[in-house]
């Protein structure tokens, strides 16, 4: 895909149809907490519970990261975005699809939740186009085109948890590449149909004035992503609610793991009106 051209993401919405799928995207510095995995699926086990079939995307950048230095690579970022050259997507292919996958499928299978882990490469399932980005060469970094719903919802029919991690595979050279986990778990969500997309962060939702916004709508996202006042790596995880709201999502909650089982947290609204701007007293 070139700079400017539009989004050709391709998704079938009636995947997901008959079953109440929840897609969890869970940031890779909350995965260095043992107790926060533990939360994780108990959060999970709420989910099933409840009658929802949950889905885990999960990240892994810092860790990414560690690795590099250790191995004498320096991560370099343009916008948020990591740039991965070869040797870097090696490290992010062993420490996302293995190290911290596993890590999470691990603590479901000692607390009893079938869960198995994969990456977007396995059975084809995210497809990607290199991105491009003016301001330079982000390497093998990809832009989701393609959802191939089919072996999520083979395991979905089996009650297992597919626990994801973005690395995915080139739609035309057939190679991994490093994807940004925000962006699948929004594609993955829109494909599945999902009744709700939630991005799990360290905080209760969007803080305004040290306040959790209950609703915002697109145009206010922007508007206070303008302002500053939405800033930093909240930033990434609102406008990907946004997209997955604009693809078909029905609900896009910003939210911690407590969030998650009490159904707090802050809602994308995905029409002008509505309860924008509306904070918790």
């Amino acid at each position: 895909m070139n700079p400017g051209e539009s989004d050709t993401l391709t998704v079938n919405p009636k995947q997901g149809k008959g079953r109440h799928v929840v897609i969890l995207k869970i940031g890779g510095n909350e995965l260095d907490d043992d107790a926060f995995v533990f939360g994780l699926v108990q959060a999970v086990k709420s989910l099933q519970k409840d009658g929802k079939s949950p889905i885990v995307v999960h990240g892994g950048g810092k860790t990414i990261a560690d690795f590099q230095r250790r191995l004498g690579l320096e991560p370099r970022f343009i916008e948020g975005l990591r740039v991965t050259d070869e040797e870097s997507l090696d490290v992010a292919e062993m420490v996302l699809s293995g190290l911290m996958n596993k890590r999470i499928v691990r603590q479901f299978v000692n607390e009893d939740v079938r869960a198995i882990g994969i990456s977007g490469v396995d059975d084809g399932t995210v497809f990607v186009e290199k991105m491009w980005h003016p301001q330079g060469d982000l390497g093998r970094v990809g832009e989701v085109q393609d959802v191939d719903t089919g072996l999520l919802t083979t395991l979905l029919e089996a009650d297992i948890v597919p626990v994801i991690s973005p690395i995915s595979i080139g739609a035309f050279d057939g190679l991994s590449y490093n994807v940004n986990a925000d962006h699948v778990a929004a594609a993955i969500a829109a494909a599945m149909g999902a009744i709700k997309l939630i991005f799990v962060s360290n905080v209760p939702g969007v803080l305004i004035a040290g306040r959790v916004v209950r609703g915002i709508t697109a145009d206010q996202c922007e508007e206070w992503i303008t302002e500053g006042s939405i800033s930093g790596g909240m930033v990434p995880k609102v406008r990907s609610a946004v997209d997955a709201v604009r693809r078909g999502v029905t609900q896009a909650v910003i939210t911690n793991l407590a969030g998650v089982q009490e159904d707090g947290g802050t809602g994308i609204i995905g029409t002008a009106g509505g309860t924008a701007g509306v904070r918790d007293q």
